[in-house]
């Protein structure tokens, strides 16, 4: 049904038929823009399931390496061994936009390229599964971080794709069958005010025929 303050108007209805045109524009618009998000983000859902495979091994090695070697050594000496680490790390934060939403890269740097830098300490009184376990969360720290970014995607990408669906629904089940009601209605309402005025001027015309009729044979 019409709303209420529609005026059955001809400036209106061109008016309401543009508004129509816009949104159904608009609606294919979001509805493509909602399918694309779709595949964007069931993309970034694989990759997260690749990623966090991975970093759940390398975090299980790291862990069951630093089991074994906590039991090999004493817990002062381990707790001195990784004390003072003598490498540091920058993490970087950029911006790209994926379909109008702005989701981070990440990116890190080292201080010192050389690969034994991650060790910080000597190896003489340390057990070789230490070594496996620092070796096995530096190989991880990339996919970590890389993940970290994913998982961000996946929630950014996910809002929007509820704000988008919601967009397209307004669009579709109440906007779009409201402008076309409102059409129906002035249309209507436009025809009867036709109609009427054709039959006030036939009146207004036999009145005066009638009377040009009484004049001529008076």
């Amino acid at each position: 049904m019409a709303t209420k303050t529609v005026t059955p108007t001809r400036m209106v209805l061109n008016q309401t038929k543009a508004r129509l045109k816009t949104a159904a524009r608009g609606h294919k618009l979001l509805k493509d823009k909602r399918d694309e998000l779709m595949r964007q983000f069931m993309s970034v859902v694989r990759q997260n399931k690749e990623l966090r495979q991975r970093v759940e091994e390398g975090l299980t090695e790291a862990f069951a390496a630093l089991t074994v070697s906590s039991a090999v050594m004493s817990p002062e000496l381990l707790e001195q061994a990784l004390m003072y680490p003598r490498q540091s790390v920058e993490v970087d934060v950029k911006f790209k936009t994926v379909m109008s939403v702005s989701v981070p890269q990440y990116s890190f740097t080292t201080q010192n390229a050389d690969p034994g830098e991650i060790y910080p300490y000597g190896f003489a009184q340390t057990s070789g599964e230490l070594d496996i376990a620092i070796r096995s969360i530096s190989r991880v720290f990339e996919d970590m971080l890389e993940l970290a970014r994913v998982e961000k995607t996946m929630h950014l990408l996910a809002e929007e794709i509820e704000k988008t669906r919601r967009r397209v629904n307004a669009l579709e089940y109440v906007m779009i069958p409201e402008m076309q009601e409102n059409i129906r209605y002035i249309t209507m309402k436009l025809a009867e005010n036709e109609n009427s005025t054709k039959v006030r001027l036939m009146k207004v015309k036999d009145m005066v025929l009638q009377q040009a009729h009484d004049f001529k044979y008076s």
